[in-house]
């Protein structure tokens, strides 16, 4: 297989360490607030990431942190904790909140049938893991402490900024001096490993006992502790939206090789963003949607699943309600096929006699997810094999098949099961459709009638129910 890796800027052959097996980190959630659709591209695509490499015949091993404590507001740690800046929005207590918060988040994964990480952990549970490589940091010199914090000292690791490609000389300047908060940082680029409960911070709700006296961690130290708990010293893939490229991945490079002196990261997997009617999302714009606002427009989480898996994971996607119904038409027409196809089937494994055109079609999809894990190529194969002249067992074991990958559930569907040859009359009526071929449009139309059902046209879509 074939992916992007920020880290080379290119697409590189994916050789895990120990293969078969894959070690992949998943940066997870912050849980102050409600995830929303944007978050859940990320997610999604994540999710079909692993399931493309189980598919090809690799072990996954997936762990996501939960960020409940830490993440502060801006990129230079003169920001308010978003934990308590959630908690004081909703009047509830930290705890409240992230348990709240981390409820609904998996509430919106499962709703998009994503599979839970193998392992989930939150940052409040490995607070003497972060104080352990906080340790090591300052015995390799790389940590300085202040009044109110300790820092990573940027100026002493040679490759910082190398996933980003940023000069450091550039990332200072960017860095508005006039809202650092700590005078007595070396560097604006410096970043925070551990907060003391003094000043901006003395009442902090959260906080531990440490060397340095009490406080709470960085966001950064927590994914650099937590994957090497779990996954070791360097890992095959750490996911993340490209947001996350420039200060958090960045730090957590630099944090993690300055403690082990070993490669942190071999591939570096992120995904665009996801804009709304071609704007960013935000509340104050009004678009700001969730799951809950997916389900009250009549729209199935998982034909949002379907629209996500129709545009490529490095190219940015423009969400719409337009966008939004087409997909559940979409999604509409492949549970009926899926159910006729089920119906007129035999086979819960691959037929004896794999046609040699079913077996291009399946080597098509293959050579789709390993080509930089293509879905839009392979949402389209599995089209392909739908308006195809295989025979019936063989396209319900493709769409099974490729459903491994997609994840839409087919085979867990249920609804009044119409006969597949009904649904294949239908697909060819709406192609005929499509050329403005009428005559034959009528002639399909009529077979339909004959067999007991009619056609409802819907735009470039269709239901069929019994007459």
């Amino acid at each position: 297989m074939k992916f992007y890796n920020t880290l080379s800027r290119k697409i590189e052959e994916f050789v895990p360490l120990n293969p078969p097996n894959v070690s992949f980190y998943a940066c997870g959630p912050t849980v102050y607030d409600f995830t929303h659709i944007g978050h859940m591209r990320t997610y999604t695509n994540n999710d079909v990431l692993k399931r493309a490499l189980t598919y090809l015949g690799y072990k996954v091993n997936q762990v996501m942190n939960v960020t409940d404590v830490g993440h502060l507001s801006g990129d230079d740690d003169s920001g308010e904790d978003k934990m308590e800046k959630g908690a004081k929005k909703y009047g509830k207590t930290v705890w409240d909140v992230a348990k709240f918060y981390t409820d609904f988040f998996f509430k919106t994964t499962d709703a998009l049938n994503i599979f839970r990480p193998d392992i989930t952990c939150k940052a409040t549970d490995h607070i003497e893991e972060m104080i352990q490589l906080i340790n090591r940091l300052i015995q390799n010199g790389f940590a300085y402490e202040t009044k109110e914090a300790l820092y990573f000292d940027v100026i002493k690791f040679k490759n910082y900024g190398k996933l980003s490609g940023q000069k450091l000389e550039e990332k200072i300047q960017a860095v508005r001096k006039e809202v650092i908060v700590d005078f007595q940082k070396k560097h604006p680029a410096d970043f925070a490993l551990w907060f003391k409960t003094v000043g901006r911070f003395v009442d902090h709700t959260m906080h531990w006992t440490s060397p340095w006296g009490e406080g709470f961690p960085g966001w950064h130290i927590e994914c650099s502790a937590m994957s090497m708990k779990y996954l070791g010293e360097t890992i095959d893939i750490h996911s993340g939206g490209i947001d996350h490229v420039p200060v958090h991945h960045e730090n957590e490079i630099a944090q993690s090789e300055a403690a082990t002196n070993k490669q942190f990261v071999k591939y570096w997997f992120h995904n665009n963003f996801l804009t709304v009617d071609g704007q960013k999302m935000s509340k104050s714009s009004g678009n700001f949607y969730t799951i809950e606002d997916i389900e009250k427009n009549k729209i199935d989480p998982i034909s949002l699943r379907l629209l996500f898996l129709q545009a490529h994971y490095r190219q940015p996607l423009n969400f719409t309600w337009q966008s939004a119904r087409a997909s559940q038409e979409a999604f509409n027409r492949l549970k009926e096929i899926s159910l006729g196809l089920k119906g007129s089937s035999s086979l819960t494994r691959k037929p004896v006699n794999f046609s040699t055109k079913a077996i291009s079609f399946q080597q098509q999809f293959k050579t789709a997810l390993e080509n930089d894990l293509q879905t839009p190529m392979a949402v389209a194969v599995m089209w392909d094999v739908i308006k195809s002249d295989i025979a019936n067992d063989e396209k319900y074991y493709l769409l099974s098949d490729f459903d491994r990958v997609f994840g839409l559930n087919l085979s867990n569907i249920t609804k009044e099961k119409i006969d597949a040859n009904i649904i294949i009359l239908a697909e060819r009526r709406l192609e005929a459709r499509k050329k403005r071929d009428f005559d034959a449009s009528d002639r399909l139309r009529i077979k339909i009638e004959k067999a007991g059902f009619k056609v409802e046209d819907k735009g470039d879509s269709y239901t069929i129910k019994k007459s």
